[in-house]
């Protein structure tokens, strides 16, 4: 074998190793997306069939008329993100930190949850939340919730579902950042007269903001886009979009208007993770 033809090997072999993955890419990811965009761009009905137009007016119309449930999604997807997060990180540090050995079974039953079905998971936030339940009846007891006042159907039930469903998916990457830093730089905190709040956050919390920020992309995503937990647990006033894609998609059978309510969807999400990427790398946090 000559040296020309294992030089030759060696410069393709990255590109060989690469191939399985960008065809995976290509036929599951970017051939869907394709197939989304174009149908976006029709017009016609379902009984006549419809045809590419290039009708741009199909977006105007989701805008105007759909922008309600955008923002009701993007408001229960982020306040869902800030309760996994203010739930996740605590419950992550004291596993990484307090729990010695016991902190890989620990880590196992914050995701075993994750071992049942979505559906079934939050069916049983129905009969967490009913009205004759253990929660309602605890909070009327107190007085926080009065005798005409109930939590399912609320956007308080809808965001607890969203919260307790994706809680893993940001206690997860919090856990793999805690677990990497190097004890020693928190004892070197220490040694330097700072106190364990200092040190936690002039040290820990920036060392895990990685974590967060996988976290955040984890929980935020797919809650945005969910419908799951806005049907079972919510009421009409609830709805998110994604119900309304459901709707467009199943009932209506409006296959423009469901195409483009989700590439309007797309379009956002990319949009509001990018600008938050962005203010975290050039925002002075600490």
């Amino acid at each position: 074998m000559t040296s020309a033809t294992t030089a030759g090997r060696r410069r393709w072999a990255p590109y060989l190793l690469l191939a399985p993955m960008v065809v995976w890419l290509l036929a599951f990811f970017l051939s869907p997306l394709v197939t989304l965009v174009m149908g976006s761009l029709q017009s016609g009905s379902f009984q006549e069939g419809f045809v590419f137009t290039f009708e741009v007016a199909n977006y105007v119309h989701v805008v105007t008329t759909y922008w309600p449930w955008f923002l009701r999604s993007v408001a229960f997807a982020a306040i869902a993100t800030v309760c996994a997060l203010l739930i996740a990180y605590p419950l992550a540090y004291m596993i990484v930190f307090k729990s010695g050995r016991w902190k890989y079974l620990l880590l196992v039953l914050v995701v075993a949850p994750l071992f049942a079905s979505f559906l079934v998971r939050t069916l049983a936030w129905t009969t967490i939340l009913a009205d004759q339940g253990v929660v309602v009846g605890a909070l009327r007891t107190v007085g926080l919730l009065g005798p005409d006042q109930w939590l399912l159907a609320t956007p308080v039930s809808v965001i607890a579902g969203l919260t307790y469903n994706f809680l893993p998916f940001m206690a997860l990457p919090i856990f793999v950042s805690l677990d990497r830093i190097d004890r020693r730089l928190i004892e070197a905190a220490g040694d330097l007269y700072a106190s364990g709040f200092r040190a936690f956050r002039r040290v820990t919390l920036p060392l895990s903001l990685p974590g967060i920020a996988a976290g955040t992309l984890l929980v935020f995503i797919p809650a945005a886009g969910d419908f799951v937990n806005a049907q079972l647990l919510g009421s009409v006033d609830t709805q998110m979009i994604g119900n309304v894609i459901d709707s467009q998609y199943l009932r209506a059978l409006d296959y423009p208007t469901a195409s483009a309510i989700s590439v309007t969807l797309i379009v956002l999400i990319i949009g509001l993770v990018a600008l938050s990427l962005r203010r975290a790398r050039t925002d002075e946090l600490f």
